[in-house]
């Protein structure tokens, strides 16, 4: 059985470029929004993180929170965003460790609820998630927004 090390980002900096083209590269945002939001966590100018997965020094999973994940509802905040596990890795439970690990982390430090948007259905569910409302993204397409309190 492999065990793998959660971590956020804070624990191990040196990792800072490697999360951020790692993020890039699954949801092609610009490299440079995750280095901006990453250095702003490990300078201290936020309370909101990233976290990972990581199976020896690879990182096979990850998600970040952020102030806004691109929908119209600014009042919603903050967002669990860019959840993602490698395909050979997931059904491992990976994406639920790092939601609970986010999560927790948040309200320790006084932040809850928490939001998140996606187009999955029954996933988030599993780890405490509720369906809170259809919301517009800004794009203009619709999406479901999730809650966990």
């Amino acid at each position: 059985m492999t065990t793998y090390q959660y971590i956020s980002l804070k624990e191990k900096p040196e990792l800072l470029n490697k999360a951020a083209n790692f993020f890039h590269s699954k949801w092609n945002v610009p490299i440079e929004a995750y280095l901006e939001c990453m250095n702003t966590y490990l300078n201290n100018e936020t309370d909101y993180g990233w976290y990972l997965c990581l199976d020896d020094n690879k990182i096979v999973g990850g998600l970040g929170v952020i102030e806004n994940d691109f929908h119209m509802r600014k009042d919603l905040t903050p967002n669990i965003c860019a959840v993602y596990t490698e395909e050979e890795y997931r059904n491992q439970g990976i994406a639920g460790s790092l939601l609970n690990m986010a999560v927790s982390d948040l309200k320790n430090k006084g932040i809850t609820p928490v939001y998140l948007v996606t187009d999955h259905t029954n996933f988030y569910e599993r780890y405490g998630w509720e369906f809170f409302c259809m919301i517009q993204e800004t794009n203009g397409n619709y999406t479901r927004m999730y809650i966990h309190n």
